[in-house]
């Protein structure tokens, strides 16, 4: 018995040596023999197969990134009353539209009339003081007065003057031209108006209610610069350039592409290694709102790939493949694919499909051909 095991160990031994080919050799080739099939005239007929080679072709990506709508300080407008007092009328709610220089609420309060009075009797001072220096100065040129005469003179006069100056600043300050007010059209009211074109996002006062003068009352937008900011990771901003398009869309109408263009992208990563970029809105849709969160989609540069048109690639059992032709026989290759665009697919090694010819329209078909074949 022990001498029979010796002489099939060198038996087995010595067809290995002569065969030089080794087990995996083996189980590649038994594989290659399954997924290879003939078809004939008939069966080619019925399948009605066009062909097709490895193409190279400008290829991009579609990004997929997450932002805010956001707008800069400058065109976010916080309304107060600079000297405090009554809410006596306003109209606003939020979401309204508002035109630059028109009324946003009447204010009311005693301390505008003592204002104005206190102009008004200033003005009337300066005038005379004004009359007298210069009275004094003619007079003190001809050693008529005093020189202590001329400067008291000259002292109530730039007294006056800073004192003017100042009921001025603060009556500009309100809403009241200093230049249009006389004693005819003292006023117990104010009006606050809009600086901007835009809308308002927040009312935070009611009629009635005093208001201090670091109370905000309104907030208002101007919506002529308001962009998306995007968050955008570490691995994809080199993807991105200044003036790239985009398209942009709202969870409440997710169908509506917004187009847009970027603007700015940061340069400071955040502890998430991400940046924020900027982007324009071609077009500017009065429903959208800062604050608003939007889904964004872009397209990579174009760079030069390898492609196979996307109905040539089938999935079977997790992989991908093609098929191969080779005279009447046809191959079942597996291969590797990147990402898809519009009707190609980009091949990820290519060198095992240089100069053959594939099946493209009806690959399907014959797979079911092969897999069938290979059941019986």
């Amino acid at each position: 018995m022990k001498q029979i095991n010796i002489i099939f160990i060198l038996f087995v031994v010595l067809l290995t040596a002569c065969s030089n080919i080794n087990t995996d050799e083996l189980v590649d080739k038994i594989n290659s023999n399954e997924n290879i099939t003939n078809l004939s005239d008939q069966q080619l007929q019925n399948l009605k197969l066009t062909f097709t080679k490895i193409d190279s072709m400008p290829f991009s990506r579609t990004i997929k990134l997450t932002g805010i709508i956001d707008v800069p300080p400058q065109n976010m407008i916080s309304v107060n009353v600079p000297m405090g007092g009554f809410l006596k009328h306003t109209k606003l709610l939020p979401g309204m539209h508002i035109k630059k220089g028109e009324t946003l609420s009447v204010i009311e309060d005693q301390q505008y009339i003592q204002l104005q009075q206190d102009f008004l009797i200033t003005k009337s001072k300066f005038q005379l003081a004004e009359l007298e220096f210069l009275r004094q100065k003619e007079l003190n040129v001809n050693k008529a007065s005093s020189d202590k005469v001329f400067q008291t003179a000259q002292a109530e006069y730039q007294q006056l003057s800073v004192l003017l100056k100042s009921y001025s600043e603060k009556l500009k300050m309100i809403g009241i031209n200093p230049a249009l007010l006389s004693d005819q059209n003292i006023s117990s009211t104010i009006k606050i108006v809009s600086p901007i074109d835009g809308y308002v996002t927040k009312v935070n006062v009611n009629i009635g209610k005093y208001i201090l003068p670091s109370e905000i009352i309104f907030e208002l937008v101007d919506p002529k610069d308001i962009h998306l900011n995007l968050t955008v990771f570490e691995n994809e901003i080199n993807n991105l350039y200044i003036g790239q398009k985009l398209k942009a869309f709202n969870n409440s109408n997710p169908d509506l592409a917004h187009l847009c263009h970027i603007i700015l992208i940061g340069k400071d990563f955040s502890s998430q290694n991400s940046v924020s970029v900027h982007c324009h809105f071609d077009d500017y849709d009065q429903t959208l709102l800062p604050g608003m969160y939007m889904n964004a989609e872009l397209q990579t540069k174009s760079i030069l790939r390898t492609v196979l048109p996307s109905e040539s690639i089938l999935v079977f059992e997790g992989r991908n493949y093609v098929f191969c032709k080779n005279d009447t026989q046809y191959e079942f290759v597996e291969i590797e694919i990147g990402n898809t665009n519009q009707s190609f697919t980009q091949i990820i090694n290519p060198e095992k499909l240089i100069g053959r010819t594939i099946v493209a329209k009806g690959a399907y078909d014959l797979l079911m051909s092969l897999k069938n074949t290979d059941e019986e």
